[in-house]
């Protein structure tokens, strides 16, 4: 049966895009005696020194350092350390402007998180419910509850993955034979065309790569503080990475909601004028 609305995913990297920082630096860091700055150092130099993916550097360091300093690493730990976390300008209220905006345009709207981030931090974050998932690293747990190893690490390639899944409708991040199952394009539940992919970086290049070349939308965010976020984002859109680059400011006047409510406007047209033509 044919679906009565479109389905529009909009699909977010987290750190840099929704927060400002780092989704470590809102608590964890602090907790085991450290600066960003230096935390940071710390995990590229384990990923420079072992020739080591970041991101599990950077998990290797945080399970080290909490034990180092008496700190428990369980899943309650992690979601009180998101509890903490900064975001930009009007996210709260973000989700709830563009929902209604679907509905008033007969469009449904579903959120996901593609982050190389930790899940269970941004589970404990105050827009953790507005998400239809989250995919994003995580660890493994012993009986205890208490991490033990890396279960998820998600880097810039791996994020592409996800894309693919969305699309699909699966929302295992451990699944590697369904999303590679083949799939008539109007099987699938949520068509490129209908994705709108926000990042703020060159960790989200494939991502944005991808889905502007299945016809989707892909659009740079950037701390309207920071002059370099400003010049990444101007750079990806001057490479044609996205088609829009606009400040992280999630108000029903910032640019970004007049972008993407006229994105779903096309995706609406777009998807009318397909079923008038069979």
């Amino acid at each position: 049966m044919m679906q009565k609305k479109p389905i529009v995913a909009l699909i977010y990297d987290f750190d840099g895009t929704l927060s400002p920082g780092n989704m470590q630096e809102f608590g964890f860091i602090q907790a085991v005696g450290k600066t960003a700055d230096e935390f940071w150092r710390m995990s590229d130099s384990i990923a420079i020194g072992q020739d080591a993916s970041n991101v599990l550097a950077y998990m290797k360091l945080m399970f080290d350092e909490a034990h180092r300093n008496g700190i428990q690493l369980r899943r309650e730990d992690f979601l009180r350390f998101g509890r903490n976390i900064e975001l930009f300008e009007g996210v709260k209220e973000w989700f709830r402007l563009i929902n209604r905006y679907g509905d008033a345009h007969g469009v449904r709207i579903e959120h996901y998180i593609n982050s190389s981030g930790l899940k269970e931090i941004i589970e404990g974050s105050p827009i953790a419910d507005e998400f239809k998932h989250i995919f994003a690293g995580t660890f493994i747990y012993d009986e205890n509850g208490e991490a033990q190893w890396p279960g998820i690490a998600v880097d810039y390639t791996a994020k592409t993955q996800f894309l693919f899944k969305i699309s699909k409708g699966i929302f295992s991040a451990r699944d590697n034979k369904q999303v590679n199952d083949s799939m008539a394009e109007d099987k699938k539940r949520i068509p490129f065309t209908h994705m709108i992919y926000f990042g703020d970086g060159d960790t989200d290049v494939p991502c944005m790569k991808i889905v502007g070349m299945f016809g989707g939308h892909s659009i740079a965010v950037f701390d309207p503080q920071n002059e370099r976020k400003k010049a990444t984002a101007a750079k990806l859109k001057r490479q044609g990475r996205v088609a829009f680059a606009v400040p992280a400011v999630y108000t029903e006047e910032g640019a970004a909601y007049r972008v993407v409510t006229a994105i779903i406007d096309k995706i609406k047209a777009d998807w009318v004028l397909s079923r008038l033509s069979k």
